[in-house]
């Protein structure tokens, strides 16, 4: 596993604290964000008569001001949303491969993939879609203009805003990067310094850029002077980007994946993202586990989420990509009978290596990423995660845009059974291909109870969103956790190669560590990853409990 797919920046957390740990509650509308002021700017939308979506929208560009290392326009993501009226629908605005894009492009001409190549340079760079993806949410469903709910991110980008701790943490972690790039240093250090808790940080490009697309829409930004900007920077510095790759970038509305879990009925993202797929089938694999029993961190438990991550993460490797270049099995993927026959390979008492699990179906054929939860006083609820891949992405800005460019094309397989910079071992339907989508763990989900909505969540972190989405999930459903409890609590994460098990401090106690290392389990401990943003809504008097990460401090749940 990639180091750059775990956020280091959070300390351990202890059982006593968990224990104390208690959700926001709010007895209307709530958002969770990773960054306290994108959190306000959607609680005012919220008050100002603005429903889900248009918040959704506001966080989505305020973040891309006060979250700049993660919250973007110069990225990509996903949508869903949950009506009030029980309708789910799913938004697509995952960047594309340029059109010149190749299978090899990340290889040299021995056929090794080149380091860096997909994640430090402007090949990294795919089309953005939030852009389009924002405004595609606010004319479907949205209630506000489009001024009404940018406004408060170009005041930020104009005025400027106080940098906290948790500010500071994300931004500290490329400095040597900026200072390699003048028009970013000017922004984002001080005399070649990194910035610090107090100072301010103003951004009259962004503000400008944000302009543009407030009075002109989508077009500024795919067809009008930003889109000159990224192609003209692009191709200076040797990326492929064109003027026809922005003019052609379309969104997608589609049905979410869902499935059940004890009477939870789960809905989150369908291909190109695996998250939803990946999320139901672990789900399935354990639904006769007695999870409660075992209780949470006991080895049986730890065991057989590990092991179901296993099966699960080998099958997406190997299946999934783009629907419109591969024919992606959900059918078979999600069936009951092939979770049976994943299930049955599980040993009670013996880890599985890594290098016997295959994708198991018969031969037919990210971390640094943010995620916000909303719910309001209707009824109706977004769960958004969007990306620039790395912090920051390649940590370079197009000329005078002001905003970071992505290096979402590490997603796609450079080559296969080459590791991406999660760690990621994939297989060629995710091969790079000119107007392809790359596949994505990013898994915004939305649980649903008796038909009513229930939870809201989901997670930044590469491949890892996939299980801290999941035991987001698990934490309150399997292990009886309230909300804030269960996005603070230390996690596991097994993605089938790297054959380990990565978990955070405070989950093992010296003897299950012993017990699972003894039934054939590698442990590797490290620091932190993702930041769940979670909303719990209490079926018993219907008020929202809502989670901010402890390993996001600047994050914040908020809500009327």
């Amino acid at each position: 596993m990639s180091a750059r797919a775990l956020d280091a920046t959070a300390p351990p957390t202890t059982m006593a604290a968990l224990a104390d740990a208690r959700p926001v509650v709010a007895p209307h509308a709530m958002v969770v964000s990773a960054q306290h002021l994108a959190t306000e700017v959607g609680v005012q939308i919220l008050k100002r008569g603005g429903n889900a979506i248009d918040a959704a929208v506001a966080v989505g560009y305020a973040l891309a001001v006060v979250h700049p290392c993660c919250g973007n326009i110069g990225g990509g993501g996903f949508m869903l949303i949950h009506l009030a009226d029980g309708q789910d629908v799913f938004l697509d605005f995952r960047e594309k491969a340029p059109g010149k894009a190749t299978p090899t492009m990340f290889q040299d001409d021995n056929g090794t993939v080149v380091s860096g190549r997909s994640t430090m340079t402007w090949l990294g760079v795919g089309v953005p879609g939030t852009v389009m993806g924002l405004e595609a949410a606010r004319t479907k469903y949205g209630s506000l203009s489009r001024s009404q709910l940018m406004q408060p991110a170009i005041d930020l980008a104009r005025k400027g805003y106080v940098l906290q701790q948790g500010d500071i943490n994300i931004l500290g972690s490329r400095t040597a990067d900026f200072a390699k790039s003048p028009n970013v240093a000017a922004i984002f250090l001080k005399q070649g310094q990194a910035l610090q808790v107090g100072e301010r940080l103003v951004q009259p490009q962004l503000a400008h850029t944000l302009e543009l697309i407030e009075k002109s829409g989508p077009d500024a930004f795919y067809h009008g002077p930003i889109a000159h900007s990224l192609v003209m920077a692009s191709i200076a510095h040797g990326g492929i980007l064109s003027m026809q790759d922005l003019a052609d970038y379309r969104v997608q509305w589609d049905a979410p994946v869902a499935c059940s879990y004890h009477g939870y009925r789960i809905v989150s993202a369908p291909p190109p993202s695996s998250g939803g797929t990946t999320i139901c089938q672990i789900l399935q694999i354990l639904e006769p586990y007695p999870l409660q029993q075992w209780g949470y961190g006991a080895a049986p438990s730890v065991h057989v989420i590990a092991e179901a991550e296993r099966r699960a993460f080998a099958d997406r490797n190997t299946y999934l990509g783009d629907p419109a270049f591969v024919k992606n099995p959900l059918d078979q993927l999600l069936s009951s009978a092939h979770a049976e026959q994943l299930r049955s390979t599980i040993r009670a008492d013996r880890a599985t290596p890594s290098s016997e699990i295959h994708g198991s179906l018969p031969a037919d054929e990210g971390q640094h990423t943010t995620h916000y939860s909303i719910v309001d006083a209707s009824g109706n609820a977004v769960s958004v995660t969007y990306t620039i891949n790395y912090l920051f992405g390649i940590a370079q800005i197009a000329g005078d845009t002001g905003f970071f460019l992505n290096n979402e094309m590490d997603d796609f397989t450079a080559k296969p059974g080459v590791p991406n910079g999660f760690g990621l071992v994939q297989g060629k339907v995710n091969q790079v291909e000119a107007g392809k989508r790359p596949l994505s763990s990013m898994s915004p989900t939305i649980v649903l109870k008796d038909g009513k909505l229930y939870m809201v969540t989901g997670s930044p972190g590469g491949s890892t969103i996939i299980s801290t989405t999941l035991q987001s999930f698990l934490n309150v459903a399997a292990f009886g956790m309230n909300m804030q409890q269960s996005v603070d609590a230390p996690r596991l994460h097994m993605q089938w190669l790297p054959d380990l098990i990565a978990v955070e401090p405070g989950l093992l106690t010296p003897d299950v560590q012993a017990r699972l290392e003894a039934m054939g389990h590698t442990i590797h401990e490290v620091k932190s990853w993702g930041a769940d943003e979670a909303i719990l809504v209490d079926p018993q008097g219907g008020t929202l409990h809502g989670a901010n990460d402890r390993r996001r401090p600047a994050g914040l749940a908020a809500g009327y």
